[in-house]
């Protein structure tokens, strides 16, 4: 019933005027270059109480030839793991992040630990693409949930393989990038579209006063930093940050068939429809008439949208109407008949199929 009213509510919406949503670039957009970058090692998590690997054949080689870089030669095959568990450390290294800075990381067993509770995840190299060391991660693992067993019995909560350590890693080498090498900054929107693309120009133009935007293509456009604003490039970031643009947003209809939820925007329209689903049967009818005022009256002569929507669960002989109505006059029309969000996902997919659907379908 959740799922049906929030259809209702988002129906409702349809009805209100259709117009360009403003939003602040810094909303809808990223300045090419900032970005964070994935860093990967291996490690060991020590300290576990009897929940670490088993015979893990490399664990025991991991801690064998730790201890002999310590000085101590071990035969591996005589080591005992129950407390220790190897583990891929992961993290993401900021934008513009230098060494010294702290940054958070994800710990996850690789063998068959049962649990990285109370563990300590000892001093771990993280390397980027590129092979080199950019961080290194060291600190105790917060699992926020733990792991029980006893007698045959056992309690769970959260996921114990997989922990935490927050500011568990230092940085050690910052990624060489010069974002205003060029001279110019590059902004990439992450919903490309031309309508909002030209918005952008216009808007950024408008804002600095002179042209110095270019779009590129339907994704990105650059901005020239002129002899004002080249010794002040981080400057002219924040104010293309705060530029409102009229975004234009494409009409989609997201359906999640696993869990019944129906997601449209405001601009889905369909075509001529009759249609009939079990023993369901919508027909809707949209007629244009022309309001004529008074003679020697003030009044203007406009036009006028009247909507009719019939419903019925007899089978009947349907007929094709025209006119185009929106898609939310069919969810109306369906929900008086209780039809449930499947019923509205079998349908929306007909309506797509029949080329009757003026939007996007995205089935999750």
């Amino acid at each position: 019933m959740r799922i049906i009213s929030l259809c209702i509510a988002l129906a409702c919406a349809l009805c209100l005027p259709l117009g360009a949503e403003a939003a602040r670039l810094k909303d809808i957009a990223d300045i090419e270059g900032v970005r964070g970058n994935q860093l990967l090692g291996y490690g060991l998590v020590v300290g576990l109480n009897g929940t670490g690997d088993g015979k893990m054949d490399f664990t025991q080689k991991s801690i064998s030839n730790m201890l002999e870089k310590m000085g101590i030669r071990v035969n591996p095959v005589d080591v005992k793991v129950k407390n220790v568990a190897a583990v891929m450390v992961t993290a993401t290294l900021p934008p513009f992040a230098r060494p010294g800075s702290q940054i958070d990381v994800t710990v996850s067993s690789m063998g068959d630990a049962k649990s990285l509770q109370g563990g300590i995840l000892l001093m771990t190299a993280l390397k980027g693409a590129d092979g080199n060391v950019y961080a290194v991660a060291q600190g105790s693992t917060n699992l926020g949930g733990f792991s029980i067993s006893e007698g045959g019995d056992s309690a769970q909560k959260n996921h114990p393989t997989v922990a935490t350590i927050p500011q568990g890693a230092l940085v050690e080498r910052a990624i060489p990038f010069d974002l205003f090498q060029s001279r110019k900054v590059r902004v990439v929107l992450r919903e490309p579209d031309f309508t909002t693309m030209t918005q952008v120009v216009h808007a950024v133009n408008a804002r600095m006063g002179k042209p110095v935007a270019v779009a590129v293509d339907s994704a990105s456009v650059e901005v020239l930093l002129d002899q004002k604003y080249q010794n002040d490039p981080v400057g002219i970031v924040s104010i293309l940050e705060q530029v409102n643009v009229d975004q234009d947003i494409g009409a989609k209809v997201v359906v999640n068939e696993r869990t019944g939820t129906v997601v449209m925007g405001a601009r889905v329209t369909i075509s001529k429809v009759a249609l009939a689903h079990g023993n369901l049967n919508v027909t809707i009818r949209s007629e244009t008439d022309v309001s004529q005022p008074n003679a020697l009256s003030q009044g203007r002569t406009t036009e006028v949208t009247n909507q009719d929507i019939e419903v019925g669960e007899d089978v009947k002989a349907l007929q094709i109407v025209g006119g185009e109505v929106t898609l939310g006059d069919v969810v109306n029309g369906l929900n008086a008949l209780g039809a449930t969000p499947r019923d509205l996902i079998s349908i929306f997919t007909a309506l797509k199929e029949a080329g009757a659907l003026n939007a996007e379908l995205i089935i999750m």
